[in-house]
């Protein structure tokens, strides 16, 4: 676990101002859980209620309130903009909701809202309304929101977006690296719009508290006929661990030798060696405590002072404990310490599935090879909930029980929006896969994120149904997008003369190299596997007549037929 090392100040006020009565509301809040200030990093909200509407001041209260709560318990593995959008999109449907009940007392839960996250080395504001979001940076200050205002006059204007104004909302989100040193101030129009930038500038240049700061801006507003609301945030230290420091972190677990049966590590036995490699190697082991069989993952000594490596592996098993899926092989939680680096998974009796299908006749059945496409989605569709990403599909990486159940049994390629947000000074690679299934967009240095799954999906599903791959053995040779473009889709209904038109066009789009055509999700895919898709059938209807001329003349005759009883018929009522 990296050691917090992120460091800011906050301070904020709110006060009535010109008005009886306040509107606005401010929250923030630093973790103190290590675990979560290092996935979720340092929450400030602030809200402007409207003031035409009687309920503007519980849309601020919540929205704050819920905006914070709601966000650090969103999963680890999302993405911050991810975890805010769902988050924001959930209170803009409750006001929205709230406001439609109270409608005939025009008890409207509309309110402005402006957000900031500070994660690591990287601030993420999200905004909504004409609430405001500054960054005051080496004596100068910049406006990071926009105000979604709509200007009807120079003394004329109204607001045109707030949450819960309408069923969905729609928000400005961006990023910025952070520098020690920088202020970050949200406030409502009720100081924005009585106290200039400049003057702003001049008092955050000031070497005074934030608190100090907080009450001389409330002081400059004193015109203000309006909520007056900011609250601040210093960057006072951001994390800098060398690379010498990091590692030492990352290996503070020594790696374990070669075992063999009868050795034991923390009261496992070692039962025997079920795979070895240069990379890592599995044994079978038997807990004394229970009885149980695992399987024992360890890094093999080659990379010893690989420290990616090292990370990826303790990734590995930060990934299998949060999923929870009958399709993906389960990570053991230990609750013992562990005195060399390893994790434990569960044991499967089985075959790996690229061993399976050597031992079965080719092409399989259609019932058992989609059966076995619809269990490889499940568990895909598991790592995507979490928004993580597997990227290393292949059947190698997928065990079939003696049951037929398949579990994909792979974490070292897993991509995880939220930890790839979390600075680290070695250097990630984008992908890991295997050039056979992986999207050729990894070699581009593109992220496809779930299109690429589609495509490893895709590419399985072909060879489960013709025992081939889409673009043949070549495809092993690419080393370059442009080497990909050079090959061609090679038709499954020629690979297996029993798969329809419109089969063979739902796998041609799920491994397009074109991003534009291809899937967007694993649901479309099986959903065009297992169900016609209307538009490939029509051009299924099209090439049979095309190949088949009396076909073509008979369809024609029976349409003409159809209409002229139709025309008959539409004359006897008339009459």
């Amino acid at each position: 676990m990296h050691k917090l090392t992120l460091q800011v100040d906050i301070a904020g006020k709110t006060i009535a101002g010109g008005k009886d009565s306040n509107e606005d509301a401010i929250c923030w809040q630093m973790p103190t859980d290590p675990h979560l200030q290092l996935y979720k990093g340092c929450v400030l909200a602030l809200a402007d209620g409207v003031s035409s509407a009687e309920a503007g001041a519980l849309a601020s209260e919540r929205a704050t309130s819920d905006f914070i709560t709601d966000y650090l318990k969103t999963p680890d593995s999302w993405s911050t903009a991810h975890s805010a959008g769902i988050v924001l999109s959930t209170i803009n449907s409750a006001l929205y909701q709230q406001s439609r009940t109270y409608q005939s007392d025009e008890r409207g839960h509309l309110c402005t809202f402006t957000g900031l996250i500070v994660k690591s080395r990287t601030a993420y504001w999200f905004h909504i309304g004409d609430s405001r979001l500054y960054l005051f940076r080496k004596g100068t200050i910049r406006q990071l929101s926009i105000d979604h205002t709509m200007r009807l006059s120079e003394q004329r204007q109204f607001l045109g977006r707030a949450l819960g104004m309408d069923e969905s909302v729609s928000w400005q989100h961006d990023s910025i690296a952070i520098e020690v040193g920088d202020i970050f101030l949200l406030c409502s129009d009720g100081l924005s719009d009585f106290v200039s930038d400049l003057e702003l500038a001049a008092l955050l240049s000031v070497p005074l508290s934030l608190q100090d700061k907080s009450e001389r801006a409330l002081e400059l507003a004193t015109a203000s006929d309006d909520n007056v609301s900011l609250v601040l945030c210093e960057v006072k230290a951001l994390g800098d661990d060398s690379l010498d420091e990091y590692s030492e972190r990352m290996t503070r677990l020594p790696l374990l030798p070669a075992l063999v049966a009868g050795n034991k590590v923390d009261g496992y036995e070692v039962v025997q060696t079920l795979f070895a490699s240069s990379r890592s190697h599995l044994y079978l082991v038997k807990d004394s405590l229970n009885q149980a069989n695992y399987v024992l993952k360890t890094p093999s000594q080659n990379f010893a002072d690989d420290v990616a490596y090292l990370e990826r592996f303790i990734r590995e098993e930060w990934v299998g404990l949060r999923i929870d899926d009958a399709h993906v092989v389960k990570v053991i939680q230990q609750g013992r310490s562990r005195t060399f680096l390893y994790y434990l998974l569960e044991y499967l009796e089985g075959d790996s599935l690229d061993c399976w299908l050597l031992q079965q006749a080719q092409p399989l059945r259609p019932s058992i090879a989609i059966s076995l496409v619809k269990q490889i989605a499940d568990g895909l569709n598991a790592f995507h909930k979490l928004g993580m990403i597997h990227q290393d599909l292949k059947p190698a990486n997928i065990m079939r029980l003696a049951d037929g159940q398949l579990k994909i049994v792979d974490f070292g390629s897993v991509f995880v929006p939220g930890l790839a947000e979390i600075y680290s000074p070695i250097l990630q690679e984008l992908a890991l896969g295997t050039a056979s299934y992986s999207d050729p967009h990894y070699l581009h240095g593109h992220n496809s994120v779930e299109q690429g799954d589609v495509y490893a999906l895709a590419t399985v599903a072909y060879e489960l149904f013709t025992g081939f791959l889409p673009y043949g053995e070549q495809v092993d040779e690419c080393r370059s997008l442009s080497d990909y473009q050079k090959l061609k889709y090679v038709s499954a209904t020629k690979r297996n003369s029993r798969i329809p038109l419109w089969f063979d066009r739902a796998l041609e789009r799920g491994v397009s190299f074109d991003l534009h055509q291809r899937y967007l999700t694993i649901e479309h895919l099986v959903k065009d596997l297992q169900n016609p898709n209307p538009l490939y059938l029509r051009q299924q209807v099209v090439a049979a007549t095309k190949n088949n001329k009396l076909l073509f003349w008979q369809l024609m005759s029976g349409f003409w037929f159809v209409t002229l009883l139709l025309v008959i018929w539409l004359f006897s009522t008339q009459r």
